[in-house]
């Protein structure tokens, strides 16, 4: 613990009486923390990517001063429930203590929708507004609520509010124009940039919850939950683990480029790929590092180097991609390696071809495809 450590009980240093089942526990604060210390590589490079994107610059211009953000306001005070000292306390107070452990000045104001599905999100252009659905509320238990409140100030602190509500709207233009030809072709190639960016923005969301929440196993309980439902009882981490291991290492080429396709219209990681994510940072060195202290301040961020953070971003990748066990990324990693036989290791990864088993070479008396 470090000397700037405090006491959290979910209500901040004084918890409002009547609220004694919130566990009460020492929780490190990391006053002055810039949001680079938690980013997740994929998540600046992605935004970089976004920014360089042909007609973005112009696009982000103009709906900056089109988008209704006061009609979005006004709709959640109108239409969900505030929480606040008076309204969903245990809420308002975990909210506080979110941004005092990192050190978010100003607390963003939170809204209870009523949704049966459970989800939760950061959104605002001038500022951000944090949004809690009801079934959200009922899933989950304290701890792992306030990983999630936690995962929305990393939002907000990271400043991800802004780019998450231009894809709110362009993705309603996008359906609203679709009957015009060639009328979303544009919008949708942004679309798709801002939902690259969004999924890689979650990862490192997760990781500012769990800073916030301190608890691994919370973390864990909550996307588990939001996987399979209020069934803890039926459900096993190690094994919920071991999913995300199957879902990058099985399969052949086909399955990779699934895989693709699969995730290319969602805002969301997978929810298993999202815990083994959580998980491997949780055991580095840059989460213990944090931990004692040691981390980049906001009052450094004007000093950082883009340049820099790109090639940071790029090498993440080329490791991600190394080390990677999907059939895809290691036929990548074959080929700018030089590895000999790429006609042979196609074949193969798409399972043979004709009567030759998945993984083998066609006999050798037969043509191969590459005589053709």
């Amino acid at each position: 613990m470090s000397d700037d450590s405090h006491e959290s009980n979910g209500h901040g240093p004084e918890g409002p009486e009547g609220h004694e089942h919130v566990p009460s526990r020492q929780r490190t604060r990391f006053p002055g923390i810039s949001s680079r210390a938690y980013e997740h590589p994929a998540d600046r490079s992605a935004l970089v990517a976004l920014r360089r994107l042909s007609g973005f610059d112009t696009v982000f211009k103009a709906l900056s001063g089109l988008l209704p953000e006061r009609s979005l306001r006004l709709l959640f005070l109108s239409d969900s429930v505030r929480v606040s000292d008076q309204q969903f306390v245990h809420l308002d107070a975990m909210l506080r203590d979110a941004c005092h452990i990192l050190d978010l000045e100003k607390v963003p104001p939170m809204y209870v929708n009523q949704d049966p599905q459970p989800n939760a999100m950061c959104i605002g252009l001038d500022e951000p507004i944090i949004v809690v659905t009801t079934g959200l509320v009922e899933l989950l238990d304290e701890e792992e609520m306030r990983a999630v409140i936690g995962h929305e100030v990393g939002h907000a602190l990271s400043g991800h509010s802004v780019y998450r509500t231009i894809l709110l709207f362009l993705t309603n233009l996008a359906l609203r124009v679709a009957w015009i030809p060639l009328g979303n072709i544009a919008i949708m190639a942004i679309v798709t940039g801002l939902r690259e960016w969004f999924r890689k923005s979650e990862l490192s969301a997760d990781r500012a919850g769990l800073l916030v929440g301190q608890d691994l196993k919370a973390s864990m309980r909550g996307l588990m939950k939001i996987a399979g439902g209020n069934h803890l009882h039926e459900m096993n981490v190690d094994a919920f683990l071991a999913q995300a291991e199957e879902y990058e290492a099985g399969g052949d080429l086909r399955d990779s480029v699934l895989k693709i396709l699969n995730v290319l219209p969602r805002t969301h990681p997978f929810t298993t790929v999202r815990a083994a994510e959580l998980k491997k940072w949780a055991e580095s060195r840059d989460f213990q590092r944090i931990m004692d202290g040691h981390y980049p301040r906001r009052t450094e961020d004007k000093d950082t180097s883009v340049s820099d953070s790109f090639r940071q971003s790029a090498a993440s990748y080329a490791t991600n991609v190394k080390n990677s066990k999907d059939p895809l990324m290691k036929l990548v990693t074959d080929i700018a390696g030089g590895a000999g036989d790429l006609g042979g290791r196609v074949r193969r990864g798409f399972g043979g071809y004709g009567n030759s088993a998945p993984g083998e070479a066609p006999p050798k008396d037969q043509p191969s495809r590459d005589d053709d």
